[in-house]
């Protein structure tokens, strides 16, 4: 059961609201509608994984995040400051989105030996409708890092390795659940 997914994708709907409010500041106002699409697929996703909980007998209230999530939760808060720039915060979103549809899209190419009931969860996030928005969202990122600031980009990188540390941990986190 992938409880401690769901705790990550309420925390992330925090900071998607903070990328939108960055955004809300652009002047390009193509950027918010990108992301709003995402947003959407976010309650779907929230609706997933309340029906997984059912059906394995999980009660996601009573369920508490392990370290590794909760440092993720750090993270995330984190981009709520205002001194975080739009560049910034729409990198790290772009990163988190493209790490996951990577991840599980890899699953169901073929020659994977994905085990069977994981493959719905790999579909889920690795189709090719996800990988497009994730390729609208690298289109928002390139444009923005190529106008920003090198302190602004310097910071963008460094949070791009953090996503990558942080998921490696989430992710020695969730296969060593049983």
């Amino acid at each position: 059961m992938q409880s401690q997914d769901y705790l990550f994708v309420r925390e992330f709907v925090a900071f998607i609201a903070s990328v939108l409010l960055k955004c809300c500041k652009q002047e390009d106002s193509s950027d918010m509608e990108i992301i709003l699409g995402g947003v959407a697929s976010i309650s779907d996703e929230i609706s997933w994984f309340k029906n997984e909980a059912t059906v394995w007998g999980v009660d996601l209230a009573s369920v508490s995040p392990l370290k590794a999530n909760l440092e993720y939760h750090r993270f995330l808060r984190s981009f709520t400051e205002p001194e975080i720039s739009y560049a910034v915060a729409v990198t790290t979103f772009w990163t988190i989105e493209t790490v996951y549809q990577d991840s599980f899209g890899f699953c169901i190419q073929d020659g994977n030996k994905t085990p069977p009931e994981l493959l719905g969860t790999c579909q889920r996030w690795g189709s090719a409708g996800f990988r497009q928005y994730c390729q609208s969202l690298q289109s928002i990122v390139d444009r923005c890092l190529a106008n920003a600031p090198a302190d602004a980009v310097q910071s963008a990188e460094e949070a791009f390795v953090r996503v990558l540390e942080l998921e490696i941990g989430f992710w020695d986190m969730s296969s060593s659940r049983s």
